[in-house]
């Protein structure tokens, strides 16, 4: 990859160099964009919390979410789908848990800390 020369220099020239390759990789930005995506809504925050702290079927979340079981659906779609939610199959029901990985315990650890600190009781 070819150096990047900056228009104005301002001593941060190591800097620069350092954050150009991963600034390229352009993939990665991506795919961070697209989990971001998926926590873009609030009732998808509100489901990926939960099922961080259980394993239900669909049934079980509309009730606990108020909601149709069809919404849900619709929303645990994109949430398996970005690889943050896992569900296994018993019989006819189909349970769901977050998936055990670091993106996703991150992200988990995100949103308890962001509602820790902007949302005091």
């Amino acid at each position: 990859m070819d150096l990047i020369r900056l228009p104005h220099h301002h001593g941060t020239q190591d800097t620069t160099i350092q954050l150009q390759e991963p600034l390229s990789q352009i993939d990665h930005f991506y795919t961070v964009s697209e989990i971001f995506k998926q926590l873009g809504d609030t009732t998808r925050i509100r489901i990926f919390w939960l099922l961080c702290h259980c394993e239900e079927c669909v049934i079980n979340i509309s009730a606990m979410m108020q909601m149709s079981s069809p919404a849900v659906s619709h929303h645990l779609r994109p949430l398996r789908a970005g690889g943050l939610i896992i569900s296994r199959r018993v019989g006819k029901e189909v349970y769901y848990k977050a998936a055990d990985t670091e993106q996703s315990r991150l992200l988990h650890q995100m949103i308890e800390k962001l509602m820790e600190i902007t949302c005091p009781d």
